[in-house]
């Protein structure tokens, strides 16, 4: 379906060049991000009581076309086993222009992402921690805030992504085995009819902005994994996002002044920078942040970071989308 060798190729390419610095500056913050995810993680764990008998292990610092490379094979190695080979003779040029057109998207978020960790990536796919160092170092110039914070506080995000995945030994695998389930289903022709979608108009009218095109576009089938896929992701970020700040104050002296300006850098950009944003689902990335940040503090507020960890038990356990727009019903369910 994607060539995602092509898909590298052409992001690597198209992707714009890092901000100019001096050279002493840039050696400076590869170094800072490298040691800085190693002292960034223990941080977490000593909040979150996540991970305690693990390893600390440095993050691998990239530029963008390096990000673009692993995303794409991080993404290879995600919805390869439920991809079919396309076959005919026209397979491999469908899948090469859906390569042309994936490098694209990735060239466009190359410049955005400041770090990411990928549980597919990496030797033998046993999870990688990037820490793109020209995006880390773009947004602490634009936001004119200290460089060893901000990027202190960068790692304690993508940190907490790691351990995540790395503490919750389940994680990983639930986690592929519900985008090979939907991968699949839309694949595989899945989706409903054009009979049974104008049938189901007159309810997504009724919901208004909250049902998208992609959402209608699927079988209930498909929709309920759908949902389980996004409270999942929901509860990743949000959880992140909540445990930098958490952790901010006692390690990140500027925090207060890092988060505001970084919110308002969030939701900025020309029109048609904004546009991308939207069609390329950023904007709704950033609501989840927000959401699943919402979720953690109140659980955490509620029944204290040991009861908040009673997420990560099993998939049973995990908030279902409405309870993470009610995170009192998540209480309920699993405190009582």
């Amino acid at each position: 379906m994607v060539d995602w060798a092509i898909a590298a190729q052409t992001g690597a390419l198209l992707v714009r060049g890092g901000p100019q610095v001096p050279r002493e500056r840039a050696d400076e913050a590869v170094t800072d991000l490298r040691e800085l995810t190693v002292e960034a993680e223990g941080h977490v764990r000593q909040l979150t009581n996540l991970g305690l008998d693990l390893p600390l292990l440095p993050g691998e610092v990239v530029d963008r076309p390096g990000w673009v490379r692993s995303a794409a094979a991080g993404l290879d190695a995600l919805t390869g086993r439920a991809l079919p080979q396309q076959g005919g003779p026209l397979g491999p040029i469908l899948a090469g222009g859906a390569g042309v057109q994936t490098g694209l998207v990735l060239a466009f978020l190359a410049s955005r992402v400041l770090g990411q960790y990928d549980p597919f990536g990496g030797p033998e796919r046993a999870g990688t921690l990037l820490l793109v160092a020209p995006n880390v170092v773009a947004a602490e110039q634009a936001m004119d805030v200290p460089g060893h914070d901000f990027r202190l506080w960068v790692c304690l995000h993508e940190c907490t992504h790691r351990l995540q995945f790395t503490a919750v030994k389940w994680l990983r695998d639930y986690f592929a085995d519900e985008v090979e389930r939907l991968v699949s289903g839309l694949a595989g022709g899945g989706t409903d009819s054009l009979a049974d979608l104008v049938g189901r108009l007159p309810d997504a009218i009724k919901q208004g902005p909250k049902l998208n095109l992609a959402e209608l576009l699927q079988s209930p089938k498909e929709r309920a994994v759908f949902d389980r896929l996004l409270a999942l992701s929901t509860l990743l970020e949000g959880h992140a996002d909540y445990v930098m700040d958490a952790v901010g104050p006692q390690v990140v002296p500027s925090v207060d002044t890092i988060r505001a300006r970084f919110t308002a850098r969030r939701k900025g950009g020309g029109v048609f920078d904004r546009l991308l944003r939207a069609l390329l689902g950023v904007d709704a990335k950033i609501r989840q942040y927000e959401e699943g940040a919402k979720f953690t503090k109140h659980v955490v507020d509620a029944v204290g970071m040991d009861g908040f960890n009673a997420v990560w038990r099993s998939p049973n356990t995990l908030p279902s989308r409405a309870e993470i727009a009610d995170p009192a019903a998540w209480v309920r369910r699993l405190h009582g």
